[in-house]
């Protein structure tokens, strides 16, 4: 049995959503803190946010850059 191919229309679209959701990981963080510094008057939350926020997509930008790269060579010796 062959592996399945994608299409690069579908690879496109993978990447798209994976780009997406790294940078909402980034930004929503830093959002909610500014959100939370408007009600609590205070004024730390907002770069406290961004901070975690950055961390936590760099984060996941260096598990998806290693993860793609530990896929293991197609078998050659099925038949």
């Amino acid at each position: 049995m062959t592996p399945r191919q994608s299409s690069p229309v579908g690879d496109a679209f993978a990447w798209a959503g994976r780009i997406m959701a790294v940078g909402l990981i980034m930004v929503l963080p830093g959002v909610g803190g500014s959100w939370l510094d408007d009600r609590l008057d205070t004024t730390w939350c907002e770069p406290a946010g961004f901070v975690i926020g950055f961390t936590a997509g760099l984060t996941s930008l260096i598990r998806m850059a290693t993860f793609r790269g530990r896929q293991p060579p197609p078998d050659s010796t099925t038949p």
